[in-house]
């Protein structure tokens, strides 16, 4: 398989090497026991792949040349994990768990929204010669938002329990 489509650059492949560890780091917390120590070192190391995978990014033009909606969806990110991880580092304000939580959880399941986007960003211009490609575009970037964000806050929906009870033990 041909690469030089999507990684043309040491700046994409930093992108890519990032955002591979993000989907991993991002997966791990998620799924294991929050608040231990193995959480804090899982989180950390999403935290720092999600900020190299979010600075490349401004480095990075769409597939139309320019800044473009992945540009917007990265200042989204980058205002979900820095809203994540502020209450946690200063254990402020009274509800500083669930702040992190929540946002947290958005951005890795915007995370996801993102990796579904790219992949299927990437098939009209495979499939749809000298035509035009960008309303599909917007469509696929839509669909594949929409389809991870519900799935997203239907887990969330049901964990917000959970999360609750983790929140009142801690203080």
């Amino acid at each position: 398989m041909n690469l030089d489509h999507i990684i043309t650059d040491n700046t994409g492949m930093v992108h890519t090497i990032a955002s591979i560890l993000a989907l991993l780091f991002g997966t791990w917390v998620l799924l294991a026991k929050k608040g231990d120590r193995f959480h804090k070192q899982m989180g950390y190391a999403y935290t720092g792949s999600m900020a190299v995978l979010l600075l490349t990014s401004f480095f990075m033009y769409n597939l139309f040349g320019g800044f473009g909606i992945f540009h917007v969806f990265a200042i989204i990110s980058s205002l979900t994990l820095i809203a994540g991880m502020v209450p946690i580092l200063r254990r402020k304000p009274k509800t500083y768990i669930s702040l992190h939580y929540n946002f947290m959880y958005w951005s890795v399941i915007g995370l996801y929204g993102a990796f579904l986007a790219e992949i299927l960003t990437r098939i009209p211009p495979m499939l749809i010669k000298d035509k035009e490609i960008l309303p599909l575009f917007f469509n696929l970037v839509g669909l594949s938002i929409f389809i991870i964000m519900g799935i997203g806050y239907y887990i969330m929906f049901k964990k917000r329990k959970d999360w609750a009870k983790f929140e009142n033990e801690g203080s």
